[in-house]
This record gives C-alpha cells, sequence and structure tokens, in this order.
C-alpha cells in the first residue's frame, strides 16, 4: 500500500478561502441560505467554512446542520457490518431555504442521491447546491457535479482518497491511496 499527498495542510487551507469566497459570492449574507454537513466527514469540512466565513469574512448567523444519510443509501442493506448510524441535526426550517451540501470527497454521487432524499424529511428547499474538497471526477454511478470544489482529483478504482481534518485525524491533508502495492 503507497501513499501520496495530494494537498498538503498549507494547500488545504488555501482551498478553504477559495471555497468560502465563492460561497460569499453567490450567497452574499447567507440570510436565505443554509449549510448542511454530510455525516460523517463533511461535517468537518462544513464546520471550518462556517468559521471561516463567521470569524474571517465577518458572515454573521450562519446555520448549519448535520444529515445523517445511513439508512437512505441504496446500499445500506448489502454489507455484513453493522451500520453505524450518525446523529442528524438540523434545528430549523429547510422549507424554502437554499440549501447547500458539504462532503469531503464526491466519488460515485451516492451518498449526494441519499443526502437529496433524505432531506426532504425536513421541508423543501428553493435549491440545492454541492461543495466538495475533493471530486474524484471519473468514477460517478449517477449524473451528479458539485457547484463549488477544492480539487478535482483523478484516481482509478484501487485507489481510495483519503481526506485527513486536524480536529480527528491530527492534521490536515488529502492523500491518494493505493492498495495493490
Amino acid at each position: 500500500m503507497s501513499q501520496k499527498v495530494l494537498l498538503t495542510s498549507k494547500e488545504v487551507n488555501i482551498i478553504l478561502h477559495r471555497l468560502a469566497c465563492q460561497l460569499i459570492e453567490k450567497h452574499l449574507d447567507f440570510s436565505n441560505t443554509i449549510l448542511i454537513g454530510i455525516q460523517p466527514r463533511g461535517t468537518f469540512l462544513a464546520e471550518r467554512l462556517k468559521d471561516l466565513l463567521e470569524k474571517e469574512y465577518k458572515v454573521p448567523n450562519i446555520a448549519l446542520g448535520y444529515l445523517d444519510i445511513t439508512f437512505f443509501r441504496d446500499d445500506f442493506r448489502r454489507t455484513d457490518k453493522p451500520l453505524e448510524a450518525n446523529k442528524t441535526q438540523i434545528n430549523f426550517l429547510v422549507e424554502n431555504k437554499k440549501v447547500i451540501f458539504i462532503d469531503d470527497v464526491l466519488y460515485t454521487g451516492r451518498s449526494i442521491r441519499a443526502a437529496l432524499t433524505a432531506i426532504q424529511s425536513f421541508g423543501r428547499p428553493s435549491g440545492i447546491e454541492l461543495l466538495t474538497l475533493i471530486d474524484r471526477r471519473f468514477s460517478r454511478d449517477l449524473p451528479i457535479q458539485p457547484d463549488y470544489r477544492g480539487r478535482q482529483v483523478d484516481a482509478i478504482n484501487n485507489e481510495k482518497v483519503k481526506v485527513s481534518w486536524k480536529e480527528q485525524d491530527g492534521e490536515d491533508g488529502v492523500f491518494l491511496i493505493n492498495n495493490n502495492q
């Protein structure tokens, strides 16, 4: 198994600032926009973006929620290991709001399809956008594309993209892991 660094901590930080600026350009004061981190690993990216927007760019009162999609996935019954659901935390109305789904890696698109189904339980958004740190562009099973992307990565199927977050893994970084070597 070999590991290649795709993004260093400094590069992740630069990308987070760029993504925050793109969000501000499109959503201005966020008065009608909510951020939804897709559990489990999209929550780290969502929290970081909310922090940047509020502290560095002085955008007040950004609504942030976390969405668990475990039981909305089309493959949740196809595994022998027990499922570990995460907690959904959405303490505000989604009805007629602009929702930005946030996830660390866009791979097949199945997680986003599940999130589209799951969010309907909280109301009907006026629109939904997708922000992802890493877009694995040649891996889609479904026609889903990000509106905001940090970096596009071309990885073949036996390669895995791993995003490390300082809060959980001790360092920020993105790595390409090849399981065949």
